[in-house]
């Protein structure tokens, strides 16, 4: 099997060079091979990151010499050090200066293997931490926090207490109410801050392939692990991981979650030895999860383990002039993002007043967002909202002390509507409506098959 990664053979012995060569090449690696220290830094210039077997005795330049010059030329490169004629402590030197391992030379070829498999494994490991660094650790999202109502400003007042801890949070509420920016929000804000922030989709992925994503796992441990590959907590160590649908991780998973949580340690899929990480955990449902506690759906322990500090985000309809401000916020937005200048109708505003919001922030976001394109002019009117807001019959709760004018519809069909009036929006695009849903695909398809929607 081809490997991802290049071996950069560097030494002066054309004999070994090209043994070795061959036999790399035979065990799937690219070989490219130099045969002097400045060959060898110029190969290391183009590459960027190849695994580079360097000799530490070269006729033109000292090993140690052309060590310093790629690490400092070519950082993305992992070096393994050959010692046929060096010393023990030159050996350890060259480690001080940032050489991955070294080997003794001749080294038997199933040895090298190993030891240029973990420099792969670890070389891997940096390029995704240093990705994570740069792009997942997200900045402060507090400007995009919107609201004066009441429950709102509880929420951020919470949120401003349970940042600056190490401590476990569930984020709970209804899709579309934003529990991923919650989660950012407490990263940003805490002493983690310049650390990783890794999202992951729990009801993305198998089983299988969720435990491999969290844990990592060795080399052999099922079909196609072909290499050993790091799990999300070891990228993530000294950071955050948000696990987001937690309520549907299966029980077996659930152990495992509970082990770190509980040891912050854990094992690869396959492996056998104990891997420390130091991770703060935030997870978010939709579901009820003590329900499905006491349904044997969820580990008690492992609900109560996660919900050290519990989040309830409240739903649109319960954040009252939130929804005028929100709107008008997102027209801004969407005016800048397209070089236009907008502003809603009061009569528009109206109509997104009486909208119930199964969708809640999300679907509101997406509204606006819609209204937006199909406005030709500079005021948005309801001719340019979704014919549900158009015939909006008004909130689905009355307010207290209102007479129920007919029986309320129950929440299975409320969802159902709702399912159906976004397909529709989106001509049955099952991709485009589970993002505006919040859910994923699977979901989406469990929910269609539930409901006899699906075509």
């Amino acid at each position: 099997m081809k490997s991802p990664a290049t071996v950069l053979l560097v030494d002066d012995d054309a004999i070994f060079r090209r043994v070795m060569a061959a036999e790399l090449a035979r065990s799937g690696w690219d070989v490219v091979a130099a045969a002097d220290g400045e060959e060898g830094i110029r190969a290391a210039g183009k590459l960027e990151s190849a695994i580079v077997l360097l000799d530490l005795h070269l006729p033109d330049l000292d090993g140690l010499e052309v060590l310093k010059a790629i690490r400092e030329k070519s950082p993305g490169c992992e070096v393994v050090m050959l010692t046929g004629h060096g010393s023990i402590d030159t050996a350890i030197e060259s480690i001080r200066l940032g050489a991955y391992d070294y080997v003794p030379k001749p080294c038997p070829l199933d040895e090298l293997e190993v030891r240029l498999q973990r420099a792969l494994e670890r070389q891997t490991l940096r390029r995704r931490t240093t990705l994570l660094e740069r792009g997942l650790t997200p900045p402060d999202p507090g400007d995009s926090f919107i609201g004066e109502s009441v429950p709102f400003r509880r929420l951020l007042h919470l949120v401003g207490l349970a940042a600056p801890t190490s401590s476990t949070v569930l984020v709970t509420g209804e899709t579309g109410t934003g529990k991923e920016m919650v989660a950012k929000l407490l990263h940003a804000r805490s002493p983690r801050r310049a650390r990783p922030f890794v999202v992951v989709e729990c009801a993305a992925l198998q089983e299988s392939l969720l435990q491999s994503e969290l844990f990592g796992h060795e080399r052999g441990a099922f079909t196609g692990a072909e290499r050993a590959k790091p799990g999300l907590f070891e990228v993530a160590s000294g950071g955050t991981v948000f696990l987001d649908e937690i309520g549907e991780v299966s029980l077996a998973t659930q152990v495992k979650l509970l082990r770190v949580l509980d040891t912050s340690t854990f094992r690869r899929v396959g492996g056998t030895t104990e891997i420390r990480v130091d991770v703060r955990v935030l997870a978010a449902t939709n579901r009820d999860l003590a329900a499905m506690v006491r349904q044997g759906l969820f580990r008690e322990d492992l609900f109560y383990r996660l919900s050290t500090v519990s989040l309830p985000l409240p739903s649109l309809r319960e954040r009252g002039g939130d929804v005028d401000l929100l709107a008008q916020a997102f027209v801004a937005r969407f005016a800048g993002r397209y070089g236009v200048e907008r502003r809603l109708s009061p009569e528009a505003l109206e109509a997104l007043r009486l909208h119930p919001w199964p969708g809640n922030v999300r679907e509101l976001l997406h509204v606006v967002e819609a209204a937006m394109v199909v406005c030709d002019g500079t005021v948005i009117l309801p001719e340019h909202l979704p014919a549900s807001l158009r015939n909006a019959p008004g909130p689905l709760a009355p307010a207290p002390g209102d007479a129920v004018p007919g029986p309320l519809a129950t929440l299975e069909e409320v969802e159902r509507a709702h399912i159906e009036r976004t397909l529709r929006a989106t001509d049955g695009h099952r991709g485009n409506t589970a993002r505006i849903l919040g859910i994923s695909e699977r979901n989406l398809y469990r929910k269609l098959r539930e409901y006899g929607l699906l075509a």
